[in-house]
């Protein structure tokens, strides 16, 4: 690996572990609150209206990931990807600490907001940057690290929250580490590709001067697409405005279908999460478990190196909707915690699976022209899953058989629109639309087209043999001259390839 391309891999998953810290905040922090265990002695309404404004963290948190999936594609966009990650890491970290400083119900809650938006800004950057640093045979790579950190730092959380006696100790402790790491991030590398979009060769060739391992990493991530080949003048063809792009048929169409598996998979993995039931174990552990349940995730590239994206997509979706069909059923059959916790660890480490996919794959799915544009679309729609998770369970009034539809038929239909999306294992990113065309992609139409003129032709009536012997004569002319001439109308297709 190039020294830049290690450089951000560190920096990217070192920023991926402390936003841990504050994804899970509210687990631990209404327990070190004095409120929580005066509201269980005594009955004083401004204690407990005190204790009811801070349970509602996480939903307000919730909102702020919504909030940051609306503006955050575009403006990185705009601005470019490191920009925006530096701006949102540096409110993360003082979100952090901000709390212990300043303790008001209303302050906690507006911070919570924040630092909802900032971890989303945090997240897609980090994603986008890490893949678009790497060479197509390692784009599985960064993802799968960056995912390994962020279930690390699940880990960590668990015993540092539990050494913690109060609120003021717990802020502090998850938030000075981030705020004492912020000059290790200054010399992130912008990403090549929207380095070369918008033309700022400077800085550019200040990174080819870095090593001569850079100078070949950049000019292999950087190799011209057939798109970068066109004559002058071609460029025009394309709208001044970026957002035209999206308009294109096959842009879409995946926007549609990575929107859908968005959506469900929100909706599948807070449904296990929230009708699980009791698991009977310590919050601190089962916390730990949790995180640990997801350190596997940094296996996956192998897997993917021999299945492909469309193919594991599609096993792990169905294997999402299974189990939450059985954890939900088991859950209300059985009480033996460790089978729940089992099944429900299982359950969420195949969604996790999913959503590390559809990263990854919405990524390579979409130009750069639009990726974030695209991303940002994905993401407002994952989180509105989030949101949206609460009305199809069985603890808001649905009925438990129409709660398990949800999360079973969801996810086993994502996995079968993942055949209309194509395989782009060791394929460039593509950086305009008609890039997308080039990508390779299953031809269910095409197969049946085949099949149906097969069946005519085994159908029609034998010709007869003076027409048999004059079509033999001419098949054979082709046979022994396969290239076509100029000045003839037949269809020469030798060399094309399906």
């Amino acid at each position: 690996m190039a020294p830049l391309q290690v450089a951000v891999l560190w920096r990217l998953s070192l920023i991926l572990f402390f936003t841990a810290f504050l994804f899970f905040l509210d687990v631990f922090s209404l327990r070190k609150t004095p409120c929580f265990q005066a509201d269980r002695n005594s009955s004083n309404s401004s204690t407990t209206q005190e204790c009811v404004f801070l349970s509602q963290g996480q939903t307000l948190y919730m909102i702020g990931l919504l909030l940051g999936s609306l503006i955050g594609g575009p403006v990185s966009d705009w601005y470019g990807k490191r920009a925006v990650l530096l701006v949102c890491v540096c409110v993360h970290a003082v979100c952090g600490v901000l709390p212990a400083l300043l303790h008001h119900p209303l302050l906690f809650l507006a911070v919570r907001c924040l630092t909802g938006v900032s971890f989303c800004g945090i997240n897609s950057c980090s994603f986008s940057l890490g893949v678009e640093w790497s060479l197509p045979r390692y784009r599985m790579w960064p993802p799968a690290l960056l995912s390994f950190s962020f279930s690390v730092g699940m880990m960590v959380q668990a015993p540092l929250a539990y050494a913690c006696p109060s609120w003021t100790t717990l802020h502090l402790a998850m938030g000075i580490p981030q705020v004492l790491c912020l000059p290790l991030y200054i010399s992130l590398p912008e990403s090549p590709r929207w380095l070369k979009l918008k033309g700022k060769t400077a800085i550019l060739a200040q990174y080819s001067r870095n090593s001569p391992e850079d100078t070949h990493c950049l000019k292999q991530l950087l190799e011209p697409t057939e798109s970068d080949q066109k004559v002058p003048g071609a460029e025009q063809s394309h709208a001044p405005c970026e957002i035209i792009h999206l308009r294109h048929p096959t842009i879409l169409l995946r926007l549609a279908i990575m929107s859908y598996l968005g959506l469900t998979s929100a909706l599948t993995y807070y449904g296990i999460c929230l009708n699980i039931g009791s698991f009977g174990v310590d919050v601190y552990a089962a916390h730990f478990f949790s995180g640990l349940s997801e350190a596997p995730s940094l296996f996956i590239p192998l897997l993917l190196a021999s299945w492909g994206r469309r193919a594991l997509s599609m096993l792990s979706l169905l294997l999402s909707g299974s189990a939450c069909f059985i954890s939900l059923q088991v859950s209300k059959v059985y009480d033996e915690p460790v089978l729940i916790m089992a099944l429900a660890l299982f359950g969420k480490f195949c969604m996790l699976i999913s959503v590390f996919l559809s990263l990854l794959y919405g990524i390579e799915l979409f130009p750069t022209v639009v990726r974030q544009q695209c991303v940002c679309v994905v993401n407002v729609c994952f989180r509105v899953g989030c949101l949206l998770n609460s009305l199809f369970s069985p603890s808001a009034g649905i009925p438990f058989a129409a709660a398990m539809a949800v999360y079973s038929v969801g996810p086993i239909v994502g996995s079968a629109l993942c055949l209309l999306l194509p395989e782009t294992s060791g394929v460039p990113l593509p950086d305009w639309p008609e890039d997308c065309e080039r990508q390779p992609r299953l031809r269910p139409p095409d197969s049946l087209l085949a099949l149906w003129r097969r069946r005519q032709h085994r159908d029609a009536p034998a010709p007869e043999s003076g027409n048999l012997s004059a079509e033999k004569n001419q098949t054979d002319t082709h046979t022994h001259n396969p290239s076509c001439t100029p000045n003839t109308h037949t269809l020469c297709t030798d060399n094309v390839v399906v």
